[in-house]
C-alpha cells in the first residue's frame, strides 16, 4: 500500500480524498494556488505545497509542478481527482515516466476514451449502441450546416474533447447551427486545449443515465448500478440520483453489461462512468446509446456509495496498489434512494448569474446517520472564504439517503432549509423547489426538465397557505420581541401580494379571524430558527429589514413586511415610488471577462440583438439589447475584466 498520496486537486473533492486517505493510514499532501493559500484542503492535509498563480493553467494544470511537488515531498502516488488533469493521458504517462503511481485508469484507456470520435468508434466495436451521428471532425461552418442537415434536426453541436457540459449547444435548425458553431469551438479549445466539433442526433424526451464501473488490474470488471443525472442546466448537472426512477433491472442488466464490456475493450482498470442518454419516449428502454466514458471519479459518486455501501476512493486506491477486488459482480447490492444536489454560487432569481465574494456565514447542515435519512455534505470551503471567480462555482454537495425516494427528496429539502450561506447568491432555494416539484416527485425526468418548467425563470417555490400563515404570525411574533414597547394586537402582515390580519393577545395568535397553534425555537449562532406551525415542522432563516423580515424556506424567499393596521391602512392608499428605467444603460449581470464587443458607438440595434459576450464560470454568456435603440457609447473593450453591474454601453 501507498505510504503518501498527492492530491492533484482542491476543494471539496481534495477534501474528501484526504478523509478517505487518513481513514486507511495513508500520508496527503495537498497542493495550491495563491487563490486557495488558505483553503480547507491546503489546511486539512498533512502537507501543502504552493504551485502557483490563481490561474488554473498556471497551478492546477501544470503537469510539471504538480509533479514536483510530488518529487519534493516523497509522495509516491497522486490522485487526480475529478477536472483538471484527470483525463490526461499524458499527465498519467508522465506520473509512470516519474515512478509515481497514477491513481486512476492506464493511460491508453483514457486517451481512448477522451476523444468523442475515437471512443464512438470503439463502443461500436464493442457492441455498444451509439447515437445517430456524424463519425468524423466537423471542419468548418458550411461543413455543419450540412451534416447537421443530412443526419435531420434537432441536433447537437460538441467539442470532440468535452465533458462537463462545456462547449456544447442545442440547435433547432440551421440558424441556430451558424450562431452556435463559433462559440463553441471558443468554448472547446479554451476549456480544452482541442477545437475539434462533431454533430450527432438530439434524442427526444431524453434521460441522462450513466453506469458506475469499477476494475482492478486482474481483469476483474463489474458494475456498481445506474445514476440519473437528467436534471440539468446548460448541460451541467443540477441533481443526481442512484438508482433512477425510470430504469428497471432488465434495462440495468443491458446497460451494465455494455458498460463493461467497453471497459474491457480499453482495458480498464479503476473507477469509470459509461454515460448513456435515454429516450424517455420508449417505455421499452431499450432506446439508450453511448455518450462517452468518463475515466475518472465522478462528482456524483456519492449517491452510488450511499446505495452500494463501497468507498470509491478507496477502491480506487487499493487498485492503484495492485490489489484485488474484495468482492463479485452477485455481492453489489442497491439499498434505498440517494439523491445528491449541487450548491452552487449562483443567482436563480437572477437567471442563475454567477455569483463571487467573500462566505461571510458558512453552516452546512449537521451529518447524519440512522435507520431513517441520511444526510452527508462533501465540502472545500469554511467561513470568511472566497468563491473565486477562477474555479467552477459549486461551494458544496448535498447528499441524502433513505429508505425511499420521496423521503430521500423530503430530507434534501430540510437539510436545504439548515444550510446557512451569507456572502455570494446562491441557488439554494432553486434546489428546493426542484425536490417539491411535482413531476420530479413522479421521476417524469428529461434534461429539459429546467428549461420546462422554469421557461419564464425562477421566482420561489410556491408556498401552501398554512405556511404564508405562520410566517406572518412569526412576523409578528419577531417585531415584537426587537421591539417589547409594540403594540400586542391589531397587525397587518403582507408578504408579496397578500395581506394577512394578525392579532395577539394573551400569547394566542389569530390570523384571518382564525387561531394559529405557533411554537418558535430560537436558535444561537448561525443555525435556522425551528418552527412548528399548526403541528408541521419548518426550518426559517431570517434577515432583518426596517419594517419587517425576509424569511427564506421551503425553496423561497418571501420579503414580510409588517405595520399596526391603522398605519396599514394609510399606506395601502400610497402610490409606489417611480423607478428610473435601465432600458438604457446595458451592465455586467456578473464579473468576468469580456470576450467580445458586438457594437459600437452610432451603431443602430433592435431588441434581442447581441450586445457582447462575458465569460464566466467557464462558460461564455451573451448579453443582449432589451430594446430597440442606437448606441451612444461604449465604455469598455474587448479583453477587459468587468464587475458586477458595471456600465458597458450606454444607448440613446
Amino acid at each position: 500500500m501507498f505510504a503518501k498520496i498527492l492530491i492533484a486537486n482542491r476543494g471539496e473533492i481534495a477534501c474528501r480524498i484526504i478523509r478517505t486517505a487518513r481513514a486507511m493510514g495513508i500520508a496527503t499532501v495537498a497542493v495550491y494556488s495563491d487563490a486557495d493559500a488558505r483553503a480547507p484542503h491546503a489546511a486539512m492535509a498533512d502537507e501543502a505545497v504552493r504551485i502557483g498563480p490563481a490561474a488554473a493553467r498556471d497551478s492546477y494544470l501544470d503537469a510539471d509542478r504538480i509533479l514536483a511537488a510530488a518529487r519534493a515531498t516523497g509522495a509516491d502516488a497522486i490522485h487526480p481527482g475529478y477536472g483538471f488533469l484527470s483525463e490526461r493521458a499524458a499527465f498519467a504517462e508522465a506520473c509512470a515516466d516519474a515512478g509515481i503511481a497514477f491513481i486512476g485508469p492506464p493511460p491508453a484507456a483514457i486517451a481512448a476514451m477522451g476523444d468523442k470520435i475515437a471512443s464512438k468508434e470503439l463502443a461500436r466495436a464493442a457492441g455498444v449502441n451509439v447515437v445517430p451521428g456524424h463519425p468524423h471532425a466537423i471542419e468548418d461552418l458550411a461543413e455543419a450546416a450540412e451534416v447537421a442537415a443530412r443526419i435531420g434536426y434537432p441536433v447537437m453541436i460538441k467539442a470532440s474533447a468535452g465533458g462537463g457540459g462545456k462547449g456544447m449547444r442545442l440547435a433547432q435548425d440551421e440558424r441556430e447551427v451558424r450562431a452556435h458553431f463559433d462559440a463553441v469551438r471558443r468554448e472547446a479549445l479554451a476549456s480544452f486545449g482541442d477545437d475539434r466539433i462533431l454533430i450527432e442526433r438530439f434524442i427526444a424526451q431524453p434521460r441522462h443515465i450513466e453506469i458506475q464501473v469499477l476494475g482492478d488490474q486482474h481483469g476483474t470488471i463489474l458494475h456498481l448500478g445506474e445514476r440519473e443525472c437528467s436534471i440539468q442546466r446548460r448541460h451541467q448537472k443540477v441533481v443526481e440520483e442512484a438508482p433512477s426512477p425510470f430504469v428497471t433491472p432488465a434495462m440495468r442488466q443491458a446497460m451494465g453489461d455494455q458498460a463493461i464490456a467497453l471497459a474491457r475493450a480499453v482495458g480498464y482498470h479503476s473507477v469509470g462512468t459509461v454515460e448513456l442518454i435515454v429516450s424517455g419516449a420508449d417505455p421499452s428502454g431499450e432506446s439508450f446509446y453511448f455518450l462517452e466514458m468518463n475515466t475518472r471519479l465522478q462528482v456524483e459518486h456519492p449517491v452510488t456509495e450511499a446505495i452500494t455501501g463501497l468507498d470509491l476512493v478507496e477502491q480506487m486506491i487499493r487498485v492503484a496498489a495492485g490489489e484485488r477486488l474484495g468482492f463479485a459482480q452477485a455481492d453489489v447490492r442497491l439499498n434505498g434512494w440517494a439523491i445528491e444536489t449541487r450548491l452552487y454560487a449562483e443567482d436563480p432569481y437572477r437567471d442563475f448569474l454567477p455569483s463571487t465574494g467573500r462566505l461571510v456565514r458558512y453552516q452546512a447542515p449537521a451529518q447524519t446517520e440512522g435507520q431513517g435519512a441520511h444526510v452527508r455534505v462533501d465540502d472545500g470551503v469554511a467561513e470568511g472564504g472566497e468563491v473565486s471567480r477562477f474555479y467552477d462555482p459549486m461551494i458544496a454537495k448535498l447528499i441524502t439517503w433513505a429508505p425511499t425516494r420521496d423521503a430521500a427528496a423530503i430530507a434534501q429539502v430540510d437539510a436545504l432549509d439548515r444550510f446557512v450561506i451569507e456572502g455570494p447568491a446562491t441557488n439554494r432555494d432553486f434546489l428546493a423547489a426542484l425536490m417539491q416539484h411535482p413531476r420530479f416527485r413522479r421521476g417524469d425526468l428529461t434534461t429539459g426538465f429546467i428549461a420546462e418548467e422554469f421557461a419564464d425563470g425562477f421566482a420561489g417555490a410556491p408556498a401552501a397557505p398554512d405556511l404564508l400563515r405562520g410566517l406572518a404570525g412569526l412576523a409578528v411574533l419577531l417585531t415584537q420581541a426587537r421591539d417589547p414597547g409594540a403594540e400586542r394586537s391589531n397587525w397587518t402582515v403582507r408578504i408579496g401580494a397578500q395581506a394577512f390580519a394578525v392579532d395577539r393577545a394573551d400569547d394566542t395568535l389569530t390570523i384571518d379571524g382564525t387561531p394559529l397553534a405557533l411554537s418558535l425555537h430560537r436558535a444561537r449562532g448561525n443555525a435556522p430558527m425551528e418552527l412548528t406551525i399548526d403541528g408541521e415542522p419548518v426550518m426559517v432563516q431570517a434577515d432583518r429589514t426596517l419594517t419587517g423580515h425576509v424569511f427564506h424556506t421551503r425553496g423561497a424567499r418571501h420579503a414580510v413586511r409588517v405595520l399596526p393596521r391603522r398605519i396599514a391602512d394609510y399606506a395601502c392608499h400610497l402610490k409606489p415610488p417611480a423607478t428610473a428605467s435601465d432600458e438604457k444603460t446595458i451592465a455586467a449581470p456578473m464579473p468576468g471577462l469580456l470576450m467580445r464587443l458586438e457594437v459600437r458607438a452610432g451603431d443602430t440595434i433592435a431588441a434581442g440583438q447581441t450586445l457582447a459576450v462575458i465569460e464566466a464560470m467557464k462558460m461564455e454568456n451573451a448579453l443582449h439589447a432589451t430594446t430597440d435603440g442606437i448606441v451612444d457609447a461604449v465604455h469598455v473593450a474587448a479583453g477587459d475584466s468587468v464587475i458586477v453591474d458595471q456600465r458597458l454601453i450606454t444607448l440613446r
